[in-house]
């Protein structure tokens, strides 16, 4: 799995970041910054809550 996220799209609510901050951050904006773009174990499973309650849609898994 890897991660990509797009700032364009980030409203900056932080669920992400919330669901793990091992994985996602925020930057002085408040827009999202991917920490690691391929999460393993505890943490791939933690993305992918992050990708379903991100209200913007911007955080996308690429399976492969």
């Amino acid at each position: 799995m890897r991660l990509t996220a797009d700032t364009g799209l980030c409203v900056g609510a932080g669920q992400c970041v919330l669901t793990d901050p091992a994985v996602f951050d925020q930057d002085d904006d408040g827009i999202v910054a991917l920490l690691t773009d391929q999460p393993e174990g505890d943490a791939a499973n933690r993305a992918v809550t992050a990708v379903a309650v991100c209200p913007s849609q911007a955080i996308t898994i690429i399976e492969g």
